[in-house]
């Protein structure tokens, strides 16, 4: 599971880019709790969505030439040029180079294989976000892709992560760990797009935690955003519901099924 006790490999910053951040910020606002805070007069725009005083996620606005709004995970990397450098080696892109961001650390933003965007976070200061794993936060995230073992072996190249199949009623999941982690830190799945129409591109998606998953899909409709997926029963996962935000940035919300005795 996602902790805050990152790991090299491991998710541990996210944030979205959007082509109105005020209107972000009330609809997350509205459906999470946050707050945005403006991250000062040098930062371009750029702010923190913190709940209850912990930051959660950031976001800005982004630019039409940028794409369309989305949002962006980022993984622990102990060094975002080496990073860089491996995925221009494996067949990937690098779509911004690193760059220190002051003291708080290095940032990159890559591409794997299938063209699907994703951070580099090298710890400065700032190791991460605050909180994971809890309503309101970050959970898990879920790659969908054409190709499951091309993207298995630019990720390991890239980040070390490790995949191992997992049965379910039905067939089997490909969950995603950090190196040497184990089945206690999986983090994430990922997703052939083949299986799952309502898929049509490859992209991370990111799930955020919640405590009654038809009271957060309810209240995006009244906030403006779009169900993608209705609440549904996964079963060994939990509740789901799939949802995109009133600018179109993709994501979920997951009510975690209870743990196993």
């Amino acid at each position: 599971m996602l902790t805050t006790r990152f790991v090299t490999g491991a998710p541990n910053w996210i944030d979205v880019g959007t082509s109105d951040i005020d209107g972000a910020a009330s609809f997350y606002g509205g459906l999470f709790g946050w707050r945005f805070q403006s991250a000062g007069p040098d930062a371009g725009g750029y702010g923190f969505f913190q709940l209850d005083g912990r930051t959660v996620a950031g976001g800005m606005r982004s630019a039409p030439e940028q794409g369309p709004p989305s949002w962006t995970v980022y993984f622990q990397s102990p060094d975002a040029e080496a990073a860089a450098k491996t995925s221009e080696q494996s067949r990937g892109g690098v779509l911004v180079r690193p760059v220190e961001v002051g003291d708080q650390g290095s940032m990159a933003v890559l591409a794997d294989r299938a063209g699907v965007p994703f951070g580099i976070w090298q710890p400065g200061r700032r190791a991460g976000v605050d909180v994971a794993a809890e309503p309101g936060s970050l959970c898990w995230v879920e790659l969908y892709t054409p190709d499951i073992a091309a993207a298995a072996a630019y990720y390991h190249a890239v980040l070390g992560l490790e995949t191992s199949a997992v049965s379910f009623p039905g067939g089997t999941y490909t969950c995603v760990n950090p190196a040497g982690g184990g089945e206690e830190s999986m983090f994430g799945g990922v997703v052939p797009l083949a299986d799952d129409p309502t898929e049509t591109d490859a992209h991370w998606l990111p799930y955020f935690g919640v405590t009654d998953t038809d009271a957060v899909v309810a209240r995006a409709r009244e906030l403006g955003g779009t169900v993608r997926l209705p609440a549904t029963d996964v079963e060994g996962a939990g509740r789901v519901a799939r949802l995109a935000d009133p600018y179109g940035a993709r994501f979920a919300v997951i009510r975690p099924a209870p743990a196993q005795a």
